[in-house]
């Protein structure tokens, strides 16, 4: 067999390898989205998930052997005295020159936020254009919506501010995104960070960051978190009253 016909065996061989791969468990994990039904109503659950903060949360993920569930450090709070939980309602972009079809895509999606989410935006890197700013967050303020978190740039930061509205963001420009951008997807899985985001999802954001609660395990997560809080409560009257470190963990507390 000549050199060149062992070449042309071996891709037919890779290329029969490669289409006889098993990826339905990859296809699985990565764009399945759950329409698991909640035992208490959204209104419960993220009322409840609101009295909670993100540490405890993530505490909980954690129990769960799941590690990577906080959104990177440089998202940071508008708001830093508000906690906010709502639905993860996921939208990716992209730089782009192209503006034919952006506005009637992003109006199509604006129609379609539905209330008790928080839009949750992969900007691809974005660092150049504006993904949020005053005339978004009032249609979403009078929509439902709980929030936004942009990995990206926000703008009109004074008119955000008036409607109190949480958001979190990553620097703030001025540039607008009309011809810089584009939005290709919206409530499909994305990944921010090394958090992997489906919409539904749970969203909760405080001062200390943005935690992602798969929707599968949602209320599980809810009701441990919820007794981690209490067990808390129960530490710092220990440490109150004066006692030891080894008493502490003796009975149970940590640090």
């Amino acid at each position: 067999m000549t050199e060149k016909n062992e070449l042309n065996a071996d891709i037919e061989a890779y290329k029969k390898e490669v289409g006889m791969m098993k990826l339905e468990k990859l296809i699985a994990e990565r764009e399945a989205i759950s329409t698991q039904a909640l035992p208490i109503s959204d209104e419960e659950l993220l009322e409840r998930y609101e009295q909670l903060y993100t540490g405890a949360i993530s505490d909980v993920l954690r129990e769960h052997a799941l590690l990577d569930q906080s959104l990177p450090g440089h998202l940071v709070p508008l708001r830093p005295e508000r906690t906010v939980a709502g639905f993860a309602f996921t939208v990716k972009s992209a730089p782009n020159v192209k503006i034919t079809g952006e506005m009637t895509y992003r109006t199509q999606m604006i129609s379609e936020l539905p209330k008790n989410t928080i839009v949750t935006w992969d900007t691809s890197n974005d660092e150049k254009a504006t993904l949020w700013g005053g005339v978004m967050t009032a249609t979403a303020v009078g929509l439902g919506v709980k929030g936004a978190v942009i990995d990206g740039g926000i703008r009109d930061t004074h008119q955000i501010m008036e409607k109190d509205f949480p958001v979190y963001y990553k620097h703030r420009t001025p540039n607008g995104s009309l011809g810089r951008c584009l939005i290709t997807h919206y409530q499909i899985p994305i990944k921010i960070g090394d958090v992997l985001i489906k919409p539904g999802d749970i969203i909760h954001c405080d001062i200390d960051g943005v935690v992602v609660v798969p929707r599968n395990i949602a209320y599980e997560v809810l009701v441990r978190a919820e007794e981690i809080k209490e067990n808390e409560k129960e530490i710092f009257s220990w440490v109150k009253e004066g006692k030891t470190v080894t008493e502490i963990t003796e009975k149970g507390g940590y640090f």
